[in-house]
């Protein structure tokens, strides 16, 4: 496997632990902020009773004199602003741990990102450059005979027909056949079904048994569709690219974020899920 993808998954993998690790901090950040509040509430209802007991005592010292005693509820006070201050400055340090954590997963997902274009483009131009077409021979017409009807070219075939081509030869497991249409429609501009063409390739890749290049296209097609009907199956595919080559870490890393933003998956795709992630190994 090329240094740069192991780098790309490298990167998705820390990604992804260090949004689980903010999730928590998050939570935490905000019990804290919640405590903080109902003590500052606590707080303020211990100062109104403390208030309210000095006007009673300031009465009864007019008539009749009383010896001082210490308000009950003074040492309360005090450990509750002590309590408030400790929490006050875990609230300053979690949130300064959440901005640092913040810029970490911004630059770490900007990483990753150039990572898989860098791997994308390196894949582009190692790929054998198309031969060039030697030049058509020019027939010569026997002198007398009448010129031969000129024939127009067949009409190139839409992106529609392209893809109806082939995914019929996806199904009978001519996956040249169908990776060419698949390139074909890819290459149309501004043609509709690029995210199905998109997906066509990375099947027909994955047929082929290009593990790593069925990889990039999965990657590819998940990034057209999401969230579209594509993005399950992408996500999927990818796994299952990733077991191949023996990245089955990086294959879970991509099944829990398959599970993540789709909580209830397809029901044709359930038993497909359960076995990619047994051949993963995953936890």
């Amino acid at each position: 496997m090329k240094p740069i993808l192991l780098a790309a998954f490298a990167a998705l993998m820390l990604f992804a632990a260090a949004s689980a690790h903010a999730q928590s901090d998050s939570r935490e950040l905000i019990d804290l902020r919640n405590q903080v509040l109902e003590m500052r509430r606590d707080m303020q209802s211990l100062r109104d009773q403390v208030g309210r007991g000095g006007s009673s005592l300031g009465s009864a010292r007019s008539s009749a004199p009383i010896a001082a005693t210490p308000a009950p509820t003074s040492d309360v006070t005090a450990a509750l602003l002590d309590r408030v201050t400790q929490l006050e400055e875990r609230v300053r340090q979690l949130q300064g741990r959440a901005d640092e954590e913040q810029n970490a997963r911004q630059r770490q997902g900007e990483d990753l990102q150039k990572n898989i274009d860098d791997l994308a483009f390196k894949v582009g131009q190692s790929a054998p450059a198309a031969a060039p077409a030697a030049p058509a021979a020019t027939p010569t017409k026997p002198a007398g005979l009448p010129a031969a009807p000129v024939i127009p070219p067949a009409p190139k075939r839409t992106p529609e027909l392209a893809m109806q081509e082939g995914n019929a030869a996806l199904a009978r497991r001519d996956y040249a056949t169908a990776e060419k249409a698949a390139r074909e429609v890819l290459a149309t501009p501004k043609t509709p079904r690029g995210t199905d063409a998109q997906f066509l390739l990375a099947q027909s890749l994955y047929g082929k048994k290009d593990w790593q290049g069925a990889a990039i296209a999965y990657d590819d097609a998940y990034s057209r569709s999401k969230p579209g009907p594509r993005a399950q199956d992408a996500l999927l595919g990818l796994a299952n690219s990733l077991t191949a080559i023996n990245e089955k870490k990086t294959a879970c890393v991509t099944l829990n974020k398959l599970k993540a933003e789709f909580p209830s998956p397809r029901a044709d795709l359930r038993d497909s899920i359960v076995a990619a992630r047994q051949h993963a190994g995953c936890a």
